[in-house]
């Protein structure tokens, strides 16, 4: 070292920026990391407190809200890129370290946030939450991911389709290999549909509104939007669509309990129940699994319409409280009720009409719960069969002889699915259930590819909604 050098003085130290988007989006996803949280229940809150101290206008939310939901989608994906730039096992890098690396990486890959920006953002992101030494790691990582552009990555790190088209696919589409599987076998047919349904999991879904009979009708709810805000929903007749990003919570017939946020899918289950034909008296509904509440408040109201009285009964104590704020302000008389549906405190063959939206695995909203398809695990498609079989024998003992059944299921799977409700009809496990299948079919008017029937299936990248499941049964005996 000459003298010059010697004597030339240190650079003084530059404390990090902080940027309180990023700063935000990395605490969501340390949320859904650490506490097994849920990002649109988590971010929601975050996103207001931010609004609220000023630090936060709409771009930002915006921003912050395809960072989250970007990375937690493409988190697969951007696993295997990373895993090629470190030099040790990825289940060796700090999980808070993983989440700036992989924060970064869809800011590099998966939006168009210039390079340069992107790799000093996620180093100053880096700076603050980690610390400078760690910051380095980062820095170094993020530079060799600067290199190639998404696709030429993902040739690098994907299998070849001819070797292991599972594999391949997980990798590509950033699905566990488990939930390609899974969906392929519920979808059956060749290459072209699973990659169109695990694209459809990585888009961004609408947000689809739904206006509650009785308290605001669709061409009311679009009024108050406006022409440039709202769009008619595609299939049910009381959905519309929100055109413009926007916050839900911030449209005064949300707010109010007039019209709520629920997938046109949901909709169709609610309304497809509602409108089964039955002899008798229509007089007493059902929801048995009915948290958060959304298909509740729609079965409320359209209960209300027709004189009949809703039950409402969720489990979980904390869930009950969601619906009942759903139904609050009902124009139709409803109680609402923690009870467990598999031993219900109600006397059998009461009711008219029965809906049972069971626990399952969640593989049919991968894409409102990315991080869903991370947590969930190939035994989880068993695990819950004992409880949605008897879930669904208790919904037929409910209901009167006459009387119709809905079992719905947010997953496409056949475990979950068609199979349950075959095993409770023949007797499998438990006592022969006295019912019939009702086609549903025809209960979703205009709806296209509801598949061979009885029982209905929906799919993201058929219908635009979550992959729903109905089935409706007839109890005979």
């Amino acid at each position: 070292m000459n003298e010059q050098a010697r004597r030339r003085p240190p650079k003084p130290y530059r404390r990090p920026k902080k940027d309180p988007v990023r700063i935000l989006a990395f605490e969501a996803l340390r949320a859904v990391d650490e506490r097994a949280a849920y990002a649109n229940l988590v971010l929601p809150p975050l996103l207001k407190k931010a609004r609220e101290a000023g630090d936060f206008d709409t771009r930002d939310a915006a921003l912050a809200t395809e960072l989250v939901y970007g990375t937690l989608r493409r988190q697969g994906t951007y696993d295997a890129i990373i895993s090629a730039c470190v030099d040790r096992p990825l289940r060796q890098v700090d999980p808070p370290v993983l989440d700036v690396l992989t924060l970064g990486a869809h800011q590099l890959l998966g939006t168009r946030i210039p390079t340069h920006a992107a790799v000093s953002a996620s180093v100053e992101l880096a700076r603050v939450v980690l610390g400078d030494g760690r910051a380095k790691f980062v820095n170094a990582v993020l530079r060799k991911i600067a290199k190639d552009d998404l696709d030429t990555w993902v040739e690098r790190v994907a299998p070849p389709y001819d070797e292991d088209a599972e594999d391949h696919l997980a990798v590509v589409h950033s699905h566990p290999r488990w939930v390609v599987s899974a969906l392929w076998d519920a979808l059956g047919g060749g290459r072209a549909g699973i990659e169109d349904l695990l694209e459809a999991d990585n888009e961004r879904p609408e947000v689809t509104l739904v206006a509650r009979p009785g308290r605001i009708s669709p061409g009311e709810l679009l009024d108050t939007l406006g022409e440039d805000s709202g769009l008619p929903g595609r299939w049910s007749p009381y959905a519309v669509r929100l055109t413009e990003g926007g916050e839900p919570g911030a449209i005064d017939a949300v707010r109010e309990g007039r019209a709520g946020v629920q997938d046109e899918g949901s909709q169709l289950v609610a309304v497809a129940l509602a409108n089964a034909p039955l002899e008798g008296t229509d007089e007493r509904w059902l929801d048995g699994c009915a948290g958060p509440g959304g298909k509740a408040a729609l079965l409320g109201a359209l209960a209300a319409e027709r004189g009949a009285r809703l039950l409402a009964s969720e489990k979980q104590p904390h869930r009950a409280r969601l619906v009942e704020r759903a139904l609050a302000g009902n124009p139709g008389p409803y109680q609402v009720i923690s009870a467990d549906g598999t031993r219900p405190p109600w006397r059998p063959g009461v009711f008219d009409r029965v809906l049972v939206d069971v626990p399952c695995t969640g593989l049919g909203a991968l894409r409102r719960r990315p991080e869903a398809r991370w947590r969930r695990r190939p035994e989880d498609l068993e695990g819950f069969a004992p409880l949605q079989r008897s879930l669904l024998r208790e919904a037929l003992n409910a209901v009167r002889v006459g009387g119709v059944v809905g079992y719905a299921t947010c997953s496409p799977h056949p475990a979950e699915t068609r199979a349950v409700v075959e095993d409770v009809l023949k007797g499998r496990g438990g006592p022969r259930a006295e019912a019939e299948w009702v086609d549903a079919r025809p209960l979703m008017p205009g709806v296209a590819a509801l598949g061979d029937g009885p029982d209905v299936q929906l799919w993201p990248h058929v219908h635009g909604t979550d992959a729903m499941y109905l089935a409706l049964l007839r109890r005979t005996a």
